[in-house]
């Protein structure tokens, strides 16, 4: 399976001739740890990996994209990788299980602080950092509290809140925070499945959260003008296409890093929940 196999350094380093871990006449071997590695099950490629540690985690950005349009379709998930010289001294070559924490990419869990930060601030990282662990704490809350703000970014629905009495605008705070989870819990559903369907490999725990986030975070500058301003006003609408457009790019990037999927497949997969995001919450805050 050598053509399933890549080699690539840090900024243009020497790639790393790498021996094919079988070829079609031995039939099909399992790894030390029972996972195949043919098309359709668990992939496994190299990655070139620098002798010196790095005072950061290193991360090509392009390893899952590449590797994953490579290989063909695959729902196994592996659980390792093995490293091995290339005798100069200078260079390891790894291999990585698609579906599992990269070599090149810190696999440590984030706080929420770091992780909310990351999401924005290098997206490409933390996804594939966090690719291993659940981030529900933080989804959840996400989703609620964007739920309870969300009552008050419609003017009819502001009015009768604030005109009403405390136990009733507790009612209608604490359900649209509720269904708001709810509805993030499903369309982060759809796109898991989605994933998984078009060929990936992620989790469905950090692809539920992080699409949950994603989702509710993104629009939380259109949010915080409209508990202010109509919702007609002309920056409010194109701050909300605006910030639509940027939900689906982090959204595609996401599910292409989780599920180790080419943009295209990815787009895909994230297409049923940006078009329930736009139909359920978007145009009506739009029209």
């Amino acid at each position: 399976m050598g053509s399933n196999r890549f080699s690539f350094g840090r900024g243009g380093g020497r790639q790393v001739p790498v021996a094919p871990a079988h070829t079609p006449e031995q039939g099909r071997p399992e790894s030390d740890n029972g996972y195949d590695d043919m098309p359709g099950h668990t992939r496994a490629f190299a990655v070139q990996v620098p002798d010196e540690p790095l005072a950061e985690p290193y991360y090509d950005g392009a390893y899952n994209g590449a590797a994953a349009s490579a290989t063909g379709n695959g729902n196994g998930i592996g659980n390792g990788s093995s490293g091995s010289s290339n005798g100069s001294g200078s260079t390891h070559v790894t291999t990585y299980r698609a579906g599992t924490a990269h070599p090149q990419v810190s696999s440590a869990r984030l706080a929420w602080r770091p992780l909310l930060a990351g999401v924005f601030r290098h997206p490409h990282r933390t996804f594939a950092q966090m690719r291993g662990h659940q981030v529900w704490a933080v989804a959840l809350t996400v989703s609620a509290v964007y739920g309870a703000l969300a009552v008050f970014g419609f003017g009819d629905t502001r009015d009768s809140v604030l005109n009403s009495t405390f136990s009733l605008a507790l009612t209608y705070v604490l359900s649209s925070a509720v269904g708001m989870v709810i509805a993030g819990l499903m369309f982060g559903g759809v796109t898991h499945v989605l994933g998984r369907r078009l060929g990936g490999d992620g989790a469905w725990a950090p692809t539920i959260g992080f699409a949950m986030i994603i989702s509710f975070a993104t629009d939380v500058p259109r949010l915080l003008f409209s508990l202010f301003l109509p919702a007609d006003n002309g920056f409010v609408q194109l701050l909300g296409w605006a910030t639509w457009l940027f939900c689906a790019w982090l959204l595609t990037a996401m599910v292409r890093q989780l599920h180790d999927l080419p943009w295209g497949k990815a787009a895909m997969a994230a297409s049923i929940q940006l078009i329930l995001l736009l139909v359920v919450i978007k145009l009506p805050t739009l029209s």
